[in-house]
C-alpha cells in the first residue's frame, strides 16, 4: 500500500473517520494505521473511571457530549463490548432504531428501557440534541437534569455529564499557549521511532517512483518549529474566528496540509474544503506590509540579486527537495513557518520581527492575571495599568467620539439640538470580583469594573481587546464590527444610566458650558 493510501485514514471522507461497531476490517493496514494514531484523552480516563466505578445494578445515567467529531465514538465503541455487563449503550442519539422514528422518540425508548432495566445507560449526544431533548423528549426526569446541566453545568448522582467542552483543547498560562492535544498528534504521526506511518514515508522516499511532493511535505510537518506554528495558527483560529477543534477536523486538516497537490506551506493557507482552512486563510503570512517584507518582495520580483537567499534555497532543494520558484509569496509563508529553526545559514530568521503577534501575547497575559488572580500586589499593579491604559482608555474614547472635545474622566450621556450633556463617572477595576469570579474558558476572561461603586462585568474576546487597541489608535468602527461592537455597546448603556442618575451634569454647546448640581430639591446653576 503507497504512503498516501496510508495518509488516507486521516480524511474526514475516510471511512475510519467516524468509529462504530463494525465488524468486517475495511483493510488490515489501514486498520493499523487507525489505531496507531489514536491517543488516549482526558475526558476518555475520566469517562473509563466512571465506567468502573459502576456496582452491580448501579441505576445512573452517563452522558458523553460535545460537538460532532470530537471524538464521542470513538470513545464509546472502545468500551461498549468491555463494560456491556454493567450497562446500556446508545452511541449516537441523533440515530434512530427504525426509518420512520425520529432521534427524540428513539430516547424516549432509550430512556423508557432504562427506568424499567437493572443497569446503567451511557449515551453519546451532541449538546444540540440535548436541548432539543429538553424541548421534545418525554421523560420528565431526564429533559429535568439535562435542563439543569445546560444551565448551571453540573452533574448529579443519577446523571453524570463528561462535556469534551470541558476539556479544552489549548492551555494558556503566563508563558503564553501550548495544546497537547494537538502536539500529540503531530508527534505521533510523525515522529522517528516506533511509527507505523514513518516506515510507509521511508518506503515511498526511497522508491523510484515516489511521490516527492507528499514526501517533502512530511518532512516539514517533521520539523517541531512547523508544529510549533501550526499550533499557534490553531489557536488564532480558535481565538479570533471562535473554530472549536475536534479530532475529526484537526486529523483532516493534517491530511490537507499533506496534500501532494501543492507544498504544505501553501497548503496551510489555502482555502481548501476543510473546516479549519477556510478559517486560517484569514491568517496568510503572505498579506502582512513591513518595510522588510517589501523589500523581499520588490527584489525577488525584480529578481536583484540576493546571495543568502539563493544559499538558502540551494539548502531547502537539496534537503527537502523544494524546486526553486518564483512566488516570494511561497517563500514568505515557509519563513513565517520554520520561525526561529536553525537551518541552512538561516536567513528565513531575519524575518521573525515581522510575524511577531503582540496582541495574541498580551491576550495571554490579562487572561491569565485575570483567571489567577489572587491579590497579589505586582498582579494589582499590572491589571491596574491594563484597565487604565487599554480598557478605560478605550471605552472613553469610544463613548465621546461624537463629541468634539471632552475632558478626561467626563462622558458624553445624549446629545440634543446641538447641546451635549455628560457627566463625570469614577471608574476603576473591581478586584474583589476578578478574585472571586468563576474561570473562564480561553475564548474569553471578564472586565470587571467598579462605575460609580456599582459593578460592572463585561465580557473581553481577543477580537474586542483588538477592537479596544484600534479605537485607542484613532479607529472609528463602523457596520462591519456590529459583532464585536455590540459588547461596547452594551456597556456604554450602563456609563449612562449611571452618569445620568448623578447630582452633577455639564452642559455643552460651542463655548458655552453649564454646570447643574442637584441639592436637595434645589438645582444649582452655574456658567451661564
Amino acid at each position: 500500500m503507497r504512503f498516501l493510501d496510508i495518509l488516507s485514514v486521516l480524511s474526514k471522507s475516510s471511512p475510519y473517520a467516524v468509529s462504530t461497531e463494525r465488524q468486517d476490517s475495511i483493510s488490515a493496514e489501514l486498520d493499523e494505521v487507525k489505531k496507531y494514531l489514536y491517543i488516549e484523552t482526558d475526558i476518555q480516563k475520566d469517562f473509563e473511571s466512571h465506567l468502573t466505578s459502576l456496582s452491580p445494578g448501579s441505576k445512573k445515567i452517563i452522558f458523553l457530549c460535545g460537538s460532532s467529531g470530537d471524538g464521542k465514538s470513538e470513545i464509546l465503541t472502545q468500551y461498549a463490548s468491555k463494560f456491556s455487563h454493567k450497562a446500556e449503550f446508545h452511541l449516537d442519539a441523533t440515530h434512530s432504531f427504525e426509518p420512520d422514528e425520529s432521534a427524540i422518540s428513539t430516547l424516549d425508548r432509550v430512556f423508557s428501557a432504562y427506568e424499567s432495566s437493572r443497569q446503567a445507560l451511557v449515551v453519546g449526544i451532541n449538546i444540540g440534541m440535548m436541548g432539543n431533548y429538553v424541548e421534545e423528549g418525554s421523560s420528565a426526569s431526564v429533559r429535568n437534569a439535562i435542563a439543569n446541566y445546560l444551565d448551571s453545568k453540573v452533574s448529579s448522582s443519577e446523571c453524570v455529564f463528561l462535556n469534551f467542552e470541558d476539556y479544552p483543547k489549548f492551555d494558556l498560562t503566563s508563558a503564553g499557549h501550548s495544546s497537547k492535544f494537538v502536539k500529540a498528534i503531530l508527534n505521533r504521526i510523525t515522529k522517528q521511532e516506533g511509527n507505523i506511518i514513518r516506515q510507509y514515508f521511508d518506503r515511498e522516499k526511497g522508491g523510484h517512483d515516489g511521490n516527492k511532493l507528499l514526501c517533502t511535505n512530511y518532512q516539514l510537518l517533521s520539523i517541531p518549529e512547523i508544529q510549533d506554528r501550526i499550533v499557534d495558527v490553531l489557536f488564532k483560529a480558535r481565538l479570533i474566528k471562535d473554530q472549536f477543534l475536534t479530532a475529526r477536523t484537526l486529523l483532516d486538516f493534517i491530511h490537507t496540509l499533506l496534500s501532494p497537490e501543492g507544498y504544505l506551506f501553501d497548503n496551510m493557507f489555502d482555502a481548501s474544503d476543510n473546516e479549519i482552512s477556510s478559517k486560517i486563510v484569514d491568517f496568510d503570512p503572505a498579506d502582512i506590509r513591513t518595510e522588510n517584507v517589501d523589500k523581499f518582495l520588490l527584489s525577488t520580483s525584480l529578481g536583484l540579486p540576493d546571495k543568502g537567499f539563493e544559499e538558502f534555497k540551494s539548502y531547502l532543494s537539496s534537503e527537502f527537495g523544494i524546486s526553486p520558484s518564483k512566488n516570494s509569496h511561497s517563500y514568505l509563508r515557509l519563513f513565517y513557518l520554520l520561525g526561529s529553526a536553525d537551518m541552512a545559514n538561516n536567513y528565513h530568521r531575519d524575518f521573525c520581527e515581522d510575524f511577531e503577534e503582540p496582541l495574541l501575547d498580551k491576550y495571554a497575559k490579562v487572561w491569565n492575571l485575570h483567571t489567577h488572580y489572587v491579590g497579589d500586589k505586582e498582579e494589582k499593579r499590572q491589571l491596574k495599568a491594563f484597565y487604565k491604559e487599554t480598557i478605560f482608555s478605550a471605552i472613553h474614547t469610544y463613548i465621546n467620539r461624537n463629541a468634539k472635545s471632552i475632558a478626561k474622566g467626563k462622558f458624553l450621556i445624549s446629545s440634543h439640538n446641538g447641546y451635549q450633556i455628560m457627566s463625570e463617572v469614577e471608574m476603576e477595576p473591581d478586584f474583589m470580583a476578578i478574585q472571586n469570579a468563576s474561570p473562564t474558558n480561553t475564548s474569553c476572561f471578564v472586565a470587571h469594573i467598579s462605575v460609580e461603586g456599582k459593578s460592572v462585568s463585561m465580557p473581553v474576546n481577543i477580537n474586542l481587546l483588538n477592537m479596544m487597541n484600534r479605537i485607542i489608535g484613532g479607529y472609528r468602527p463602523n457596520k462591519h464590527d456590529k459583532n464585536t461592537i455590540v459588547i461596547l455597546d452594551d456597556f456604554a448603556d450602563h456609563i449612562a444610566d449611571i452618569a445620568s442618575s448623578k447630582d452633577r451634569l455639564t452642559i455643552v454647546k460651542g463655548g458655552l458650558t453649564i454646570s447643574l448640581r442637584h441639592d436637595d430639591d434645589e438645582i444649582e446653576v452655574s456658567g451661564v
